[in-house]
């Protein structure tokens, strides 16, 4: 997507981050808050876009909330590492809080730095590379479903991505089959909902109002505790207080809870937080990188050739991912031009000064990995889609906070490696037995919500690829694997 709003092919001129010759940043003149406030709740996408055309800070006024948009990578290392004890989760996250409760993604202090402990070692990476061959066997799993389809009518790839996601999140952290869960991806449709209104908002309309939107959230948050309920009761009769996977942990951390019911909370805070963010990043990754595969025939030709000489006929083990070298290329590259966490807001605890501008406390802060990843002074022709930018051998001088998909500093996504394997591998199989080709005439657009994802699914029909072997091993096969 190019940054509108100075002409198409315009690069406007920018501040320096170390500038302090303005101590207010520019933006759109006040009474342009209505438009700003249509942006936020139509296309947010574009009012970030909109706030780089200002260069490198902008000061966007909507109503009675001001946002500081950066978009320096010296500004993301300030806010997101250097002192990111002073800047807190922001706005939209403040008000998703009503929606996914006080789980890892909007707590805060004491209480997130517990929950990153207990969580961490289940993403230790002698863990995650013992889950490989469970990867593999659920992208097997995708790979034998979507060949059903061949020569069919078309799939719907983020609905496929989702089920595979949920797959992988229940077999490898949670011990559990989440597809025995039938309403958990309407549940979640509904919660990624009532976030969005809450941001829309600023969480000014009570929860009880009679809203369509509102009801369905309830249903849904009553049906999310359901599941949760179900896993804990579960693991309990299956271990007791024993494993290792994240149910087991939180039953163990939340018994330590004085209040029962504040531990019933808490579990299905953190569950719903892990189960959301944990398929939902994953599954937007994979349907735009098979969205920009399907426009680009000569990446996906290469994909193949790889997936064919380094795999095989057996599936991935966890030694393979530094072979699939350019299959990680793609990923990455597709993280950049659709990053899953499109924004990170922050609000600034006490007075700051970022690039020269004051920030005063409480502000509303914006690093944007959307807008960064497409700076033009850190990528040459940053609209294109162009795999080989991320060759590890090929040098950039790239500042190291230019290109932040998981985020950074202590809130550096904590399942990034997992999710790097699951996306890997389901990518090389995939391209290696079948070609996934968009419907014609069927207009993608990006929908930002918590993470971003593709808007109104995307059909695809299914052939299979050239000089791919019909007969590939199923989910139950003995070779590969780890």
């Amino acid at each position: 997507m190019t940054v509108t709003g100075r002409g198409a092919n315009a690069v406007p001129k920018r501040s320096s981050p170390a500038s302090g010759t303005r101590r207010v940043p520019p933006g759109p003149p006040f009474w342009a808050g209505p438009s700003l406030f249509k942006k936020l709740a139509t296309d947010r996408l574009g009012m970030m876009t909109l706030a780089a055309t200002y260069g490198d800070a902008a000061r966007l006024s909507i109503g009675p909330k001001t946002l500081y948009f950066f978009n320096h990578p010296d500004h993301a290392k300030h806010v997101l590492a250097d002192n990111s004890g002073n800047y807190h989760k922001g706005v939209g996250l403040v008000q998703a809080r009503r929606a996914i409760g006080d789980g890892l993604l909007t707590s805060e202090g004491d209480l997130w730095r517990k929950q990153r402990r207990m969580i961490q070692p289940v993403f230790q990476n002698k863990r995650i590379s013992q889950q490989a061959g469970v990867i593999a066997k659920e992208a097997a799993n995708l790979v034998d479903r979507l060949r059903a389809h061949a020569g069919g009518q078309p799939v719907d790839v983020v609905q496929e991505m989702t089920s595979l996601s949920l797959g992988v999140l229940g077999r490898t952290l949670l011990d559990a089959d989440l597809g025995a869960f039938s309403s958990i991806g309407h549940s979640f449709e509904a919660v990624q909902d009532q976030a969005m209104f809450e941001l829309v908002t600023l969480s000014k309309v009570p929860m009880w109002v009679p809203l369509p939107k509102q009801l369905r959230f309830r249903r849904a948050r009553g049906e999310l505790q359901r599941i949760v309920d179900h896993l804990v009761a579960d693991r309990l009769a299956r271990s007791g207080d024993g494993g290792d996977d994240v149910v087991s942990r939180l039953i163990a951390s939340t018994r330590q809870e004085a209040d029962p019911r504040v531990g019933r909370q808490r579990m299905r805070d953190e569950l719903v937080t892990l189960l959301l963010a944990g398929h939902e990043t994953t599954a937007s990754t994979l349907s735009w990188t098979f969205y920009l595969i399907d426009r680009h025939p000569e990446v996906r030709e290469r994909l193949h050739a790889e997936a064919v000489e380094v795999l095989g006929d057996r599936l991935p083990a966890y030694e393979d991912l530094h072979r699939l070298k350019y299959t990680v290329m793609v990923v990455e590259e597709v993280m950049r031009l659709y990053p899953p966490v499109w924004m990170l807001p922050r609000e600034a605890q006490g007075d700051d000064e970022i690039g020269g501008y004051r920030v005063p406390a409480g502000s509303d802060v914006l690093i944007s990995p959307y807008t960064l990843h497409r700076h033009p002074a850190f990528w040459d022709a940053p609209d294109r889609f162009d795999p080989d930018r991320f060759d590890p051998d090929r040098p950039t001088g790239r500042p190291r906070y230019a290109y932040i998909p998981f985020g950074a500093g202590p809130r550096f996504c904590v399942g990034n490696h997992l999710g790097m394997m699951e996306a890997t591998f389901v990518i090389a199989m995939v391209a290696r037995d079948l070609r996934l080709a968009g419907v014609p005439g069927h207009r993608v657009v990006p929908e930002p919500m918590l993470s971003l994802r593709v808007r109104g699914g995307l059909p695809m029909s299914v052939h299979s690829a050239t000089g791919a072997r019909d007969a590939r091993p199923r989910a139950g096969s003995r070779r590969g694997g780890a």
